[in-house]
């Protein structure tokens, strides 16, 4: 999936899905959280972004 970059960014509409994001919570555990970051670091996307897409992957989306 493209990461939105050259696009023109407009505050409130969204860039790469249907609706914009929204601050959420999550529990993670020290180890699984510096998982998700070492992986979208890998990837070259924020954390946030990495799990958005793992979450999509798994429901075909």
């Amino acid at each position: 999936m493209s990461t939105g970059k050259g696009k023109k960014r407009t505050k409130n509409q969204p860039v790469l899905y249907e609706g914009l994001k929204k601050c959420r919570g999550i529990y993670l555990t020290d180890v699984a959280w510096s998982l998700v970051q070492e992986t979208a670091i890998k990837s070259k996307i924020s954390a946030s972004e990495y799990i958005e897409q793992l979450i999509r992957k798994s429901h075909g989306r």
